[in-house]
């Protein structure tokens, strides 16, 4: 390996489909060179991992808020100072949550203390056809994704006109005077047109070059490291929304209370997420500003770390509306998270 990492990341509102293109991006990438995936996810708990595919792939996973503001800002990282002393991947790809501001991502990947590893490719930005318009209008972290984004990959555009895929290429358009799109269904694009994957194509990386003992920090080291950098007056340390998540466990046995749930839930809610299980088979649950889907899972189910366990994300007041939306079915609520309140303890 010639001592660096290729980086991606993978921004899109929530439920646009940036763990689809992640799949592509996996399937597509070489067998014999090590990939790392880090995904970050704004609820209690992760559920995309889950729905990675793929054997032997390195998964990092943090949740509870967004990796770019100070909620896990530090737990970010200190992921990326692992994976520059010691696992070393040829390859780092970044699903960020779908409510991030991405703007200090190529800074933070150049700190000092990661002696030039990361060399930052491409963002991705995917782009949901049937609810972008909707989301742009209501939520900044749309906005922020849009100005730092380098590809535009406009999603499920058969569920839209022609004339909607044109608005949001307009719109694009007031953020970048040349933006490369593509349009597509389930996230698909010719990989092949981008040559990260053709780059550093040398000696595969083991996870077993580590840098010299003298060039790594103590962990006293890089926690005061971090408190002088979440100290920096110009850092974006809060999210761009105000948003928060809850998690339901749910004890029901019927998938009808998942549909009359569904129908219950306020405005305010923007996403949920889960795997369900009834009558002996398992389903993925999936809800994205009114539209879901429940489809059956056909991978291992032994591979869900969180089985009937569903997330909500949505407006800080509407956390409370959900307990009145599982009212008819056997539901118990866990922790409300709103990383804005959350601090970092170092």
């Amino acid at each position: 390996m010639d001592g660096s990492t290729a980086v991606l990341l993978i921004t899109g509102f929530l439920g646009s489909g940036k763990t689809t293109f992640l799949n592509r991006l996996v399937h597509h990438f070489p067998k014999d060179r090590r990939l790392t995936i880090l995904m970050n996810e704004f609820g209690e708990i992760g559920v995309d991992g889950t729905l990675v595919e793929g054997d032997d792939i390195d998964i990092m996973e943090i949740s509870r808020g967004s990796i770019f503001c100070v909620c896990v800002k530090t737990d970010f990282i200190k992921g990326l100072y692992e994976l520059n002393t010691i696992i070393q991947p040829d390859l780092l790809i970044i699903e960020s949550t779908g409510v991030a501001n991405p703007s200090d991502l190529k800074r933070d990947l150049k700190l000092p203390i990661f002696n030039d590893r990361f060399d930052f490719k491409d963002q991705f930005c995917i782009i949901d056809a049937a609810h972008f318009l909707d989301a742009f209008e209501i939520f900044a972290s749309v906005e922020k994704q849009l100005e730092t984004s380098t590809v535009f990959i406009i999603n499920k555009t058969d569920l839209v006109a022609e004339e909607v895929v044109e608005k949001i290429k307009q719109l694009v358009r007031n953020y970048h005077p040349n933006p490369r799109f593509f349009e597509t269904t389930f996230s698909d694009i010719p990989l092949e047109l981008f040559p990260f994957y053709a780059e550093n194509s040398g000696a595969v990386g083991t996870g077993e070059q580590h840098l010299p003992v003298s060039s790594t920090l103590t962990s006293k080291e890089l926690d005061l490291f971090l408190t002088d950098l979440l100290a920096q007056p110009d850092l974006q340390t809060a999210p761009p929304d105000q948003l928060a998540s809850v998690t339901y466990k749910w004890n029901g046995e019927n998938l009808a209370e998942i549909k009359d749930m569904v129908e219950r839930l306020p405005d305010s809610i923007i996403r949920a997420k889960g795997f369900v299980r009834a009558d002996g088979a398992v389903s993925l649950f999936s809800f994205v500003l009114g539209d879901w889907t429940l489809d059956p899972w056909e991978r291992n189910p032994a591979d869900i770390k969180h089985m009937n366990v569903v997330i909500f994300i949505g407006e800080v007041d509407g956390m409370e509306q959900i307990a009145t939306a599982v009212a008819g079915g056997n539901w118990a609520r866990g922790e409300v998270i709103q990383p804005i309140l959350q601090t970092t303890i170092i």
